[in-house]
């Protein structure tokens, strides 16, 4: 079994009730924790809860997330 821990997270709003969400989350279980990057998309329900579409995970790595960043801006 996993569990899920959301360390810290930013999201943005954008469009009819979107968001994205970059945050960071640790994994935990038996043999050991593992941390990442989680950036995800999703939308508000009328009552404001969050639903979650799309999701996919980033090493904690420098070099990866320089990449990431830099070429974001680029593109």
């Amino acid at each position: 079994m996993v569990d899920f821990e959301t360390i810290k997270s930013e999201e943005v709003k954008f469009g009819n009730n979107k968001f994205i969400e970059i945050a960071r989350k640790k994994a935990i279980t038996e043999e050991g924790e593992n941390t990442f990057i989680s950036i995800s998309s999703g939308f508000l329900t009328p009552n404001g809860e969050k639903r979650y579409r799309k999701s996919f995970t980033v090493p904690i790595n420098d070099e990866v997330i320089d990449f990431l960043s830099k070429t974001i801006k680029e593109v």
